[in-house]
C-alpha cells in the first residue's frame, strides 16, 4: 500500500483541527450541537483553505453516532465509514467533470429515497462554480424544497460565478487564507510527528511561499522531506523554492534607492547567470520595499523583522521621499515576465524607469505652466525640402541664476511628427492587448521617444545602446512598425538611433528642456543661429 501525502495524512478530522477557521468551525460546531443544522452551505475561499476538509467533518458530525458538543467521535461506525469513503449516503461530487443537467437531474431523482444507514444523505459538490447553466438552474429547483433528511453542502473558489439564487438558499461560510503564523504552528506539529529537522526560519520561508494555502505548505515540506532527508537547512530550502539570500535583494533594493542604474542592472544579470527565478525574485523585491514604505511611513507594526533589519531598512529609507518608494513598488509589482524570448527585460525597464525622474508629457507640460518665473514658447522652422523642425529659443527673461531654454506648447500640431507626439499616449493606450505583451510594446511605452518622420522612415530614439539593439530585432521592428502604422493610417519603417549626448542637456537645465525635447525639440547653438 503507497503511503499517503502528507496534505491527506494530515487532513483534520474534527472542527477543531481545522486551521486558521475558527470563525467557521465554532459556528458549525454551536449549529450541530444545538440541532440548527441548515439544508444547505456554501463554503468560498481560495485553494487549501479547508473547504472540502470541514464539509468531510461536518458530514461526520452531523451523522456521528455519538456526537459530542458538535464534534464527531471518529471511532462509531459512521464516522469511520465517512472517513474511509465508504459512507454510501456520504456523495461527493466533483462539478468540474461532472457539470452538466443530466447530473444533477440524477441527483434529483435519487434525493427523496431516505438514507441507507445514515441520520441525513450529504451531498458534497466541490468547484460548484463549475456547473452549466443548465445544471445551475436544476440546482436551484432542488435546493428550493430539499428533503428533511438531505444535506448539501457546496464548496467553491469563485463565488462571484455562482447564481445569485443559489447563494440566498444557503448558508455562507467564507474561508481566510491561513496566516502565517497558523501555517508554521501547523507545519512546527508534523515536523514533530514526522521526526523532521527543520529550523523556525525556515518554517516561515515555506509558510509565505505557500500564499495561505495549507495544503501548499505542507506539499512544499514533503517535497524538501523528499529530496534532502528528514534533516533540512535553510540553504536547502531556499534552493528547493528559487529564493534569492536576502543580501542580493537588499543589494538590488538599495540600487533602486541610489537610483543607480549600472549596478542594478548588474545585479539583476548576475542573477539571472546563477539561475535565480526572477519572479520570485520580483516577489521578494516588492515585499521588500513594502517593508520600506512601512518604516518610512512610520508604521512599524506592521512589519515582522528583527531589529537588525529594521535599523537597515530605516537607514535605507531616508535617502527616497514617499513618493519614489511608492513608484518603485507600482513599476515593480506590474513586471510581467511571461515572456521567455525577453525574460529579463521588463524587470530592467521597470529599474531604468524607477530610476529616472518623471517625464511623462502631460506631467511636464503641467508643470511648466504652473511655472511662475517666465512663460515658455516654441519657434517653428519649416524648410521646403524637409518636414518643420522645432527648436528652443532662450528668451531675455532668467530663473534666478540659472539660464533655462523654455518651451510652451505649438499653436499647431500640422505635421505628422507633431500629430505622433502628442498622440503618443494615445497610441500606447490604445495598442491591442495581443500586443502589449511583446518587447517591442515595452520599449516603446518606456525607452524611446520619436524625434523626426523623413518620406516613409520614423526615426526612434534610444537612451542606450542596449535598448536600440533589442529594438532593431526584426521581430520587434515588425511589431514597432505596425503600431505606428496603424495609428498614422498610412505605412512606415522604423530607424533606431542612440540620443546625442553632446546635445544632450545637464541634469541643471531641468525638466523643461527633456520635456521639450521629448515634444520633438531640438537643442540650438546661440552662437551658431
Amino acid at each position: 500500500m503507497s503511503s499517503l501525502v502528507f496534505y491527506r495524512k494530515w487532513r483534520p478530522q474534527t472542527l477543531s483541527e481545522v486551521v486558521g477557521q475558527e470563525h467557521v468551525t465554532q459556528t458549525l460546531r454551536n449549529a450541530i450541537h444545538h440541532g440548527q443544522i441548515a439544508h444547505a452551505y456554501l463554503f468560498c475561499g481560495s485553494r487549501g483553505t479547508g473547504k472540502t476538509s470541514t464539509g468531510r467533518i461536518l458530514a461526520k458530525a452531523v451523522n456521528c453516532l455519538n456526537n459530542k458538543n458538535g464534534e464527531p467521535c471518529n471511532e462509531c461506525t459512521m464516522c469511520q465509514a465517512i472517513t474511509d469513503g465508504k459512507a454510501l449516503d456520504v456523495i461527493e461530487i466533483d462539478a468540474a467533470s461532472n457539470n452538466s443537467v443530466d447530473d444533477i437531474r440524477s441527483i434529483r431523482e435519487k434525493i427523496n429515497f431516505v438514507p441507507n444507514i445514515a441520520r441525513y444523505k450529504v451531498y458534497l459538490i466541490d468547484e460548484v462554480h463549475m456547473l452549466s447553466d443548465s445544471a445551475s438552474n436544476a440546482l436551484l429547483k432542488t435546493l428550493e424544497e430539499p428533503p428533511a433528511h438531505a444535506i448539501f453542502i457546496l464548496a467553491t473558489t469563485e463565488t462571484h460565478k455562482i447564481l445569485p439564487t443559489i447563494l440566498s438558499r444557503c448558508q455562507r461560510f467564507d474561508f481566510r487564507r491561513i496566516s502565517q503564523e497558523a501555517s508554521i504552528a501547523r507545519l512546527e506539529y508534523i515536523c514533530q510527528n514526522e521526526g523532521i529537522t527543520i529550523d523556525s526560519r525556515s518554517l516561515k520561508i515555506i509558510a509565505k511561499s505557500s500564499g495561505g494555502s495549507l495544503r501548499d505548505a505542507e506539499n512544499l515540506l514533503e517535497q524538501l522531506l523528499s529530496y534532502y532527508g528528514s534533516s533540512i537547512s535553510i540553504n536547502q530550502v531556499q534552493s528547493m523554492l528559487g529564493l534569492t539570500d536576502d543580501s542580493r535583494v537588499k543589494q538590488l533594493a538599495k540600487t533602486i534607492i541610489d537610483k543607480n542604474i549600472p549596478d542594478g542592472l548588474a545585479v539583476i544579470n548576475s542573477m539571472i547567470n546563477d539561475g535565480v527565478d526572477l519572479k520570485q525574485l520580483t516577489r521578494e523585491l516588492v515585499q521588500y520595499l513594502r517593508d520600506i514604505l512601512m518604516l518610512r511611513s512610520g508604521v512599524n507594526d506592521l512589519i515582522n523583522l528583527n531589529e537588525e533589519d529594521t535599523a537597515e531598512i530605516i537607514k535605507l529609507s531616508q535617502h527616497a521621499s514617499l513618493q519614489e518608494i511608492i513608484k518603485a513598488i507600482k513599476l515593480f509589482g506590474q513586471v510581467d515576465l511571461s515572456s521567455e524570448t525577453y525574460y529579463s527585460l521588463p524587470l530592467e525597464l521597470a529599474l531604468i524607469e524607477c530610476s529616472l525622474p518623471d517625464s511623462s508629457v502631460s506631467n511636464a507640460v503641467s508643470a511648466i505652466n504652473n511655472e511662475s518665473a517666465s512663460i515658455p514658447t516654441i519657434k517653428q522652422k519649416t524648410e521646403s525640402t524637409a518636414l518643420s523642425q522645432t527648436e528652443i529659443i532662450t528668451p531675455p527673461q532668467t530663473i534666478e541664476k540659472e539660464s533655462v531654454p523654455v518651451v510652451s506648447e505649438s499653436m499647431e500640431s500640422n505635421t505628422p511628427l507633431e500629430q505622433l507626439i502628442n498622440g503618443w499616449k494615445k497610441m500606447i493606450d490604445g495598442t491591442s492587448h495581443d500586443m502589449r505583451r511583446t518587447a517591442a510594446y515595452a520599449l516603446m511605452k518606456n525607452s524611446c521617444v520619436p524625434t523626426a518622420i523623413n518620406d516613409n522612415t520614423i526615426t526612434l530614439t534610444f537612451e542606450s545602446n542596449a535598448l536600440k539593439d533589442k529594438m532593431e530585432l526584426l521581430n520587434n521592428r515588425k511589431i514597432a512598425e505596425k503600431i505606428l502604422s496603424d495609428f498614422l493610417g498610412h505605412p512606415f519603417n522604423i530607424q533606431c538611433v542612440i540620443e546625442d549626448n553632446q546635445n544632450r542637456p545637464s541634469q541643471k537645465q531641468g525638466y523643461l528642456v527633456k520635456a521639450a525635447l521629448e515634444m520633438g525639440a531640438k537643442i540650438i547653438d546661440s552662437e551658431n543661429k
